[in-house]
C-alpha cells in the first residue's frame, strides 16, 4: 500500500497566503502555455477554422466558466443536435472546451486554460519575448459548485 505524504505549509499572515495562491495560479497558467506543443496548436487552430465551431467557441467564451447547455447552443445557432455534437466534440478533442453532465443535460464551457495556452503559444515571442505583451483571459469565477469533465 502506498502512503501519501502530507505537505504542511505555514504562512505568517494572510498576505503570504494571497501571494502563494497568486503564484500557484500563475504557475498553472504558465505550465499550460509551456506544455502546449505545435501539434496541439495545429489541432486547436484546425478546430477553430470552421465557421460553426468558431461561433460555438465564441458563444462559450462570452458565457464564461459556467457554460451553457447543448440545447441552448443548438437553439441559438439553429443547429440540429447531430451537427452540434460533431462540432463540440471536435472542439473538446482540441482542448478548447469542457463538458459536464448536469442531470440529463450536457453543459459546455470554454476551457480558458486551453485558450490562454493557444494565445500564449502564438504570442510567445511577441515584442521581443516580454511577458507583459502576452494577453491572458481571466474570466469571472464560476458560480457552479462542482464541475466534472466528461471524457
Amino acid at each position: 500500500m502506498v502512503q501519501k505524504s502530507k505537505v504542511l505549509l505555514h504562512f505568517d499572515n494572510t498576505q503570504s497566503i494571497v501571494d502563494f495562491l497568486g503564484w500557484f495560479h500563475y504557475f498553472e497558467f504558465y505550465r499550460k502555455v509551456v506544455m502546449m506543443d505545435s501539434n496541439e496548436v495545429v489541432q486547436a487552430l484546425g478546430a477553430l477554422a470552421h465557421e460553426t465551431r468558431l461561433a460555438i467557441f465564441r458563444m462559450l467564451v462570452e458565457r464564461g466558466p459556467d457554460g451553457i447547455s447543448a440545447g441552448l447552443i443548438a437553439e441559438n445557432l439553429s443547429l440540429p443536435p447531430s451537427s452540434l455534437t460533431f462540432h463540440v466534440q471536435h472542439l473538446h478533442r482540441a482542448g478548447l472546451i469542457t463538458q459536464r453532465r448536469l442531470s440529463r443535460q450536457l453543459i459546455y464551457a470554454a476551457d480558458f486554460a486551453g485558450m490562454n495556452g493557444l494565445v500564449g503559444f502564438l504570442t510567445e515571442n511577441c515584442c521581443g519575448g516580454q511577458a507583459s505583451c502576452a494577453p491572458v483571459c481571466k474570466p469571472a469565477a464560476s458560480t457552479v459548485q462542482s464541475k466534472r469533465n466528461i471524457a
